[in-house]
């Protein structure tokens, strides 16, 4: 978060990653310092999405390349909000009367096999079921939240992390959510 003339200025999210036939939706609350500046979700080294998305998918590589597999899996990523002021990169630090909430009817028309919405940690899920749940397509989604694998989220080790989003996301995968029809 910058300032302009002692303002504080709001953090800025990125657009959806996102194919066409995408299943789940995994959705996080806003970028932190660390993946706005470098343009990347989940970009802190010690965040533990990327590697839960190596064990769960064998995804792995670069930035472009991870993004690229998560599409053939039928992944999306996207956070809740399309901005807001946030001193640091902590959501408890997110101002709410400052929140812009991203364009959930859109992405929802364009993109209707999205079946499952896996919350990246609490506040994620909070900010979705406030914002944007009373306006929703009048259509169901499973949702789960799932522990938060940012470093700030130190409550649970990463195994335990691992186990929750293998219980959620990896039986969706088993379900067929995540497989293409031959």
């Amino acid at each position: 978060m910058a300032t302009l003339a002692g303002v504080a200025t709001p953090s800025e999210g990125f657009p959806p990653v996102v194919g066409p036939d995408a299943r789940v939706l995994i959705l996080g609350s806003l970028p932190g310092d660390r993946s706005i500046a470098e343009q990347q979700y989940y970009a802190h080294p010690q965040n533990a999405f990327w590697p839960i998305m190596r064990e769960l998918f064998g995804i792995h590589g670069n930035y472009q390349d991870r993004l690229q597999q998560l599409v053939d899996k039928r992944i999306a990523l996207w956070d809740a909000l399309q901005s807001s002021v946030r001193p640091g990169s902590l959501d408890t630090s997110i101002r709410l009367d400052s929140a812009r909430v991203n364009d959930f009817e859109a992405l929802f028309v364009a993109h209707n096999e999205i079946e499952l919405i896996a919350f990246n940690g609490k506040k994620a899920e909070q900010l979705f079921r406030k914002f944007v749940g009373p306006q929703l397509p009048d259509r169901s989604f499973r949702m789960v939240g799932l522990p938060s694998t940012s470093p700030a989220y130190a409550a649970m080790p990463f195994s335990g992390k691992l186990s929750r989003w293998r219980q959620a996301i990896g039986s969706a995968a088993d379900q067929s959510v995540l497989r293409r029809e031959p």
